[in-house]
């Protein structure tokens, strides 16, 4: 389950960055790209490239590829974020977004819309180093290099990545390791096709990303050799690969190979930034959007450069192929010494996944005091109490954090996570309460639509449930069956005004994407979701 899983998140990645989805025809109106010198800003307007982004989106949560946690979430597009706001083109929309699987990974796709597996963080040493490869992935997307992709492949690689997808299609009909061997022959047979041009798109692309990205990545107040120490650290994991089968060989090397050559330019350009005073490490540098001496700062305890090592350590405990498997992961850390605060803390991430409360809250209280007001920690320790029945500590711890922090969407959603296991009318309204704070910006959060349909159960609002479910499935992979509970829920006869034109509206924005994916043969999913 798990190859047939990443397979086919390769074939959606592959089908929604060059083209199989797209439209035959595009409205002309509708293109506002700036010209690049080619026919490329006439091919996707930046809705409709948002627009796949989103599908691709939407189907890897619903295989459960995506690593779907409140936390992590904040913490990965607060990083990406920096950069985008030290970047010359405001208006661009970005979503950067964590992938389970603990292989060295990262790509962008249309719209934005950027990945990055579990295991390249988990390489990673400090956040400088996971930024150099959000801003390579960035400047991805800001010099066109996606849409350009999608423009020269459309021609010769549709009809591959077609038939790739058919055999995949055909493949999975027969079941057991046949399919397995009939998906890999496939996607295997496409690549082969497509490598020269992946080489010579790569060779030529990669230098321009590496150049605007150090540009970004020191702008936003990071170090400017943060990218040149990530590429040695990756060639090195490569040489550590024993066999040298292609296979073992970290995913972001085939796509983004690192030579000598490169490393040199990226320190070479990293010199030349520290020459210039303009870019000192730590401030807002030159960006044009901000004074010289102004930092690039968050508005929230949870998103600054600090909790590096806590995210990463969360990702592991949750990355693990079982709790079982992340807590032995840590006990062996313990067998060379003493466990640091961030690890302490991923143990006992470890072990709430596993249903050991107890144990948790007491891996938390050892970790030092300086450590125990990090808010991770204290959320950590919140949900812990919760979980194992100590309400009243739990609700005065939560209650703290939101006086602290009320528009925080990782505290809320921990807080209503917890108030709905209760399942008593009292903690579903509070749940509600809890999760309105942040509805507007949390709506197209599959993790928010959910705890918000179950809070609603709970407090007695069966309406805004099904609303609620019907935009969780959309969120997840599932526009038709989403579609379907909204025309059952609008035949209720006990709506009101208000809530028809609420639903009456979601219906009219769901009902194109169904339409053009039933256009291009794509339905709901049809066999079963991996394991979660």
């Amino acid at each position: 389950m798990l190859f047939r899983s990443r397979v086919l998140a390769t074939a959606i990645t592959l089908t929604l960055a060059t083209g199989v989805l797209l439209p035959d025809r595009l409205s002309a109106q509708d293109s506002r790209l700036p010209s690049m010198g080619s026919s490329a800003d006439a091919l996707l307007s930046p809705t409709q490239q948002a627009g796949y982004g989103a599908m691709m989106l939407m189907q890897l949560r619903h295989m459960n590829l995506t690593m779907e946690d409140p936390l992590l979430n904040e913490w990965i597009q607060s990083v990406g974020h920096k950069l985008v706001a030290a970047n010359n083109q405001p208006d661009a929309s970005f979503h950067y977004f964590l992938m389970r699987e603990r292989e060295i990974n990262a790509f962008a796709t249309l719209g934005g819309y950027i990945g990055v597996n579990s295991g390249l963080i988990l390489l990673a040493e400090k956040e400088d180093e996971l930024a150099g490869v959000l801003a390579h992935e960035t400047a991805h997307v800001t010099q066109a290099h996606v849409l350009r992709a999608v423009e020269q492949a459309k021609r010769d690689q549709l009809p591959i990545l077609l038939a790739m997808l058919g055999a995949i299609a055909v493949s999975q009909t027969v079941g057991g390791s046949s399919a397995a061997n009939g998906t890999m022959a496939a996607v295997m047979g496409a690549q082969g096709l497509m490598v020269q041009r992946q080489i010579n798109y790569t060779r030529g692309r990669e230098a321009e990303a590496d150049r605007v990205g150090i540009r970004l990545l020191t702008r936003a107040g990071y170090s400017a050799d943060a990218m040149a120490t990530f590429f040695e650290r990756m060639q090195n994991a490569m040489r550590a690969n024993r066999g040298g089968d292609r296979e073992e060989t970290p995913d972001y090397l085939l796509t983004h190979p690192v030579t000598q050559v490169r490393i040199a330019e990226a320190k070479e350009r990293a010199r030349t930034f520290h020459s210039n005073a303009g870019f000192a490490v730590g401030t807002g540098g030159n960006n044009p959007l901000l004074p010289g001496n102004m930092q690039v700062t968050s508005s929230t305890r949870f998103t600054t450069q600090s909790n590096f090592d806590f995210a990463r350590e969360r990702i592991r405990a949750l990355s693990a192929s079982t709790s079982t498997l992340a807590v032995r992961e840590y006990l062996d850390y313990g067998k060379a010494g003493d466990l640091p605060d961030s690890k302490r803390y991923g143990m006992a991430v470890a072990q709430i996944r596993g249903a050991h409360y107890a144990e948790a809250l007491s891996t938390l209280a050892k970790i030092s005091p300086a450590g125990q007001q990090h808010p991770w920690v204290e959320l950590t320790r919140a949900e812990a109490l919760g979980l194992s029945g100590n309400a009243a500590a739990a609700d005065a711890a939560f209650e703290s954090l939101l006086t602290r922090m009320p528009n925080s969407q990782p505290v809320a959603l921990t807080y209503a996570q917890v108030l709905t296991r209760r399942n008593n009318k009292t903690s579903g309204a509070r749940a509600q309460a809890v999760l309105r704070n942040i509805a507007a910006a949390a709506g197209d959060d599959p993790t928010f639509q959910t705890a918000y349909a179950r809070a609603n159960e709970i407090a007695g609002d069966t309406v805004r449930a099904g609303e609620a479910h019907a935009e969780a499935a959309y969120l997840t992979g599932n526009p038709e069956a989403a579609l379907m509970q909204l025309h059952t829920l609008k035949a209720r006869p006990d709506l009101d005004y208000y809530a028809r034109a609420r639903i009456d509206a979601r219906i009219a924005s769901m009902t194109p994407v169904v339409l053009e994916l039933r256009r291009q043969g794509f339905k709901d999913w049809d066999g079963p979701q991996r394991d979660r």
